[in-house]
This record gives C-alpha cells, structure tokens and sequence, in this order.
C-alpha cells in the first residue's frame, strides 16, 4: 500500500453464511478506506443485514473474515467494538428509559469516565438534536426521534466507522431529510457502511455503491458509473432481474 493511502476501515474477505442448506450470503468481498460514505444496496432479501451483523460482532461467518480498522471481529471482537458505531434497523431501545438515561446506561456499559460520558452525552445530543425531548421517555417518542436516540447511542464512545441498517426505514419525509443532513456531516470525519434498498438515499449520500443480490455482491463502483446508460432504477432492475429466483444448497439457481 502506498504510504499516503488512506486506511482500510471497513474489509469483508470472503464472507459466506449459511442456515442449513439455505445460503444468506456467499464469497462476499469488500473494503472501504478511511473518510469513504458507502451505501450498501440490494433488495430486501438480498443479505445485507446478515452481512452488517457480522461485520459489527452481532453474528458469526460461517466461512470468511472481516475487519473493523485493522482489527479481526472475530479475535479483537472487544477491541474493534471500540471503533464501531452499530445502528440496526428498529434497534432495540428501553421504552421507560429517558434519552439521557439511555446515554448513560450504553456509556457506563463502555466504561466511559465520568468526566469523558458527561461530555459525550452533552455531545452527542447536541449532534443528533435530541434536546428537546431528553427527559421525554423513548416510548413516547416519535420513530424519527427514536432513530436520533439511537443514533446517539451509536455515536457516543466517537466511533472512527459507522455501520448504519436502513437508517430511514419508516421515516417520514422531512425526517428523512433530516436524518441524511446528519449522514452527510458524519462522512465528512467518519467512515460510514449505510444499508438501504431506497435509491434515493444513494444518490443523497453515497459516494460509492456496493451491490448484494441473493447474497452475492454484483457491483461496486460508483453512482455516476452504475447509472451508466440509464438510471439507478433501470441498473436496479437489471442487477436484479425482473423474475425473483430461489437459492440452493449449492448456492445455484431454480
């Protein structure tokens, strides 16, 4: 690697995970370096959640390895944790807990100090503008402000890589723009992996395109050249195929 080459945050060598005979995802092989926005796009189906699982720690390859800045997810799982920042779909949240008092709790869980989680808590929900409702239980909170807290909670011990599941899932408009402004500021000092199946959100932040489909990925490039000769809509198609097919133990086609 050159000497001014930006840093490998994010690596999938080879990833393969199956259920039985059924195969999620198979061969899956990418990275991303230092400061890069990434959406991760496919149908729903396609293995992109099983992938981000097992690159943040959550679920265990059956074949393969990956890498959080440098660090093996499955021998440094604590330390490559401490540079992660996880954000599932419908992550769980403790509907009695405040904001504040979930902070507090993932913080204390991190073994932050106190001085370090009082700053970060400050921090963070300044950064995700969640101060109007911090004392508010999280039960009573709106989805959009429930994806902000959770957000929060992602971004509290400052994570150098963001892994985010269809962050805007349920959304309505206005939170969706709100919550791809908070993307586009991240990206600018983190390295960040955004699941989606909505092709708006690749063209609203990604600069790059990593593509799964029945569990194999089939592009990486990015917009500009996977809309080549015509739309994301109509390279979306193509990538998928107008007729849904069935994978095998093999890992074939029916």
């Amino acid at each position: 690697m050159p000497e001014n080459a930006p840093r490998t945050m994010i690596e999938a060598n080879g990833l393969c995970k199956y259920y039985g005979p059924f195969v999620a995802i198979k061969d899956v092989s990418f990275s991303i370096p230092q400061g890069q926005v990434v959406a991760f796009l496919g149908p729903n189906g396609a293995g992109k959640t099983t992938t981000m699982k097992i690159l943040s720690g959550f679920l265990s390859p059956s074949e393969g390895h990956g890498s959080i800045a440098g660090l093996d997810i499955r021998t440094d799982r604590l330390e490559a944790a401490r540079k992660l920042g996880y954000l599932p779909e419908n992550g769980p949240l403790y509907d009695s807990m405040t904001p504040i008092e979930l902070l507090k709790f993932f913080g204390e869980a991190r073994g932050l100090n106190k001085y370090d989680l009082k700053t970060r808590v400050e921090a963070v929900v300044e950064q995700c503008a969640i101060g109007s409702v911090r004392e508010k239980p999280i039960g009573k909170l709106s989805k959009g402000y429930r994806q902000r807290v959770g957000l929060a909670q992602a971004l509290l011990h400052d994570p150098e890589v963001l892994i985010m599941d269809e962050p805007t899932a349920g959304l309505d408009p206005n939170q969706i723009r709100d919550f791809r402004s908070n993307i586009r500021e991240l990206g600018k000092s983190k390295t960040i992996l955004l699941s989606t199946h909505i092709l708006q959100e690749v063209e609203a932040v990604a600069e790059r395109v990593i593509f799964i489909h029945e569990g194999r990925l089939v592009f990486d490039g990015s917009p500009e050249e996977m809309r080549k000769g015509g739309t994301l809509e109509e390279k979306f198609y193509d990538l998928t195929g107008s007729v849904r097919t069935v994978r095998t133990e093999a890992g074939g086609q029916v």
